[in-house]
């Protein structure tokens, strides 16, 4: 039996390859370049574009085998109104569909497949669990409600697929967004919030998204879906709040009016001139919180990350990069 992870080279799945190589399985990483991490020394690399479904099916999966879906493109870098459909879905949905089909094909049938927590739109209900209704509110999240879509379809053919939404994934290797508001803290600026800062903010790590994703092959591809979150995630102020005294930083949290702040950013996307998603700030002062005992359950898995230590480490990490740039030099934060 081997381990095929579309994807592999990216965010989670690096780690997912480096955590099953520990365990002396047999890994094969397809993806669209390799870079120069150390877990190639033992996985298989396979030049693998997911939007080609030739190349796919050119990937040698086994009917044994265990396929986990990893790629996938970001809310970052930011895109262009009119430039989201073209970006997100031909990955993101169309990939998806060409990695099922192949997986069929070759006799295989369990898959893992990463999706988003922003498949569910605004906040209906809170705590969320994974029946909250479907409903998008952007190119990303459509695109994964696709691929998601594209996994029903392929569940009646006999694939067992393990769905998995996360909340923000942060970890090492990781910025995205927050490098824009650990600027802010390092240059002592005023750190605004979009409403009072009193809902909560959840993230999830890289590491527990891969162990969820492990411990999927390891059960056979449950035919569900799971949400991925922190437990207990604070509030936007305590986060920030502690952020920028770990930081050792003058910033100030600044309350706006939400309602006012999303439309000035709404008006700015609206002429293609994004400075934040729509998928980020339409929830960003909502009380959503998943819920994800369904992954403990059925899988026994356990988020082990709580969210101001990982905030504060991807500070950590933010810090560390600019002393590598600036030739080693640290410069303070205050």
């Amino acid at each position: 039996m081997k381990h095929i992870i579309f994807g592999g080279d990216g965010f989670v799945g690096r780690h997912l390859a480096k955590d099953l190589l520990a365990r002396g399985e047999e890994v094969v990483v397809a993806d669209i370049v390799k870079s120069p991490l150390g877990h190639y020394g033992k996985a298989r690399f396979i030049a693998c574009d997911v939007t080609d479904a030739a190349s796919v099916a050119g990937v040698p999966i086994g009917a044994d085998d265990i396929v986990y879906n990893m790629a996938a493109k970001m809310l970052s870098p930011l895109q262009k109104r009119a430039d989201r459909y073209a970006f997100f879905h031909p990955v993101n949905a169309y990939g998806a569909g060409n990695i099922m089909a192949a997986t069929a094909a070759a006799g295989a049938s369990k898959l893992v497949q990463f999706t988003t927590d922003m498949v569910y739109g605004h906040t209906v209900v809170s705590p969320q669990t994974e029946d909250h209704p479907i409903a998008p509110l952007g190119e990303y999240g459509e695109s994964k409600a696709v691929a998601e879509r594209f996994a029903a379809e392929w569940r009646k053919c006999g694939l067992d697929i393990s769905i998995f939404r996360p909340r923000l994934i942060i970890g090492p290797g990781r910025l995205g967004i927050l490098a824009k508001l650990f600027k802010l803290v390092d240059l002592n600026l005023p750190v605004p919030m979009i409403g009072s800062g009193r809902a909560p903010y959840q993230f999830i790590s890289v590491y527990d998204c891969a162990e969820a994703a492990r411990l999927a092959g390891e059960k056979g591809c449950p035919n569900m879906a799971f949400n991925l979150g922190s437990a207990n995630p604070p509030s936007v102020r305590q986060l920030l709040g502690g952020l920028i005294k770990a930081a050792g930083s003058k910033s100030v949290l600044v309350p706006t009016p939400g309602f006012a702040v999303k439309a000035t950013l709404g008006f700015f996307d609206w002429l293609n001139l994004p400075i934040m998603d729509p998928e980020q700030y339409l929830i960003a002062d909502e009380h959503c919180v998943r819920e994800t005992g369904a992954c403990q359950r059925a899988l026994g898995w356990q988020p082990r990350h709580n969210d101001i230590d990982m905030l504060n480490a991807a500070y950590r990490e933010y810090r560390a990069g600019l002393s590598t740039a600036l030739g080693g030099h640290h410069v303070p934060a205050e």
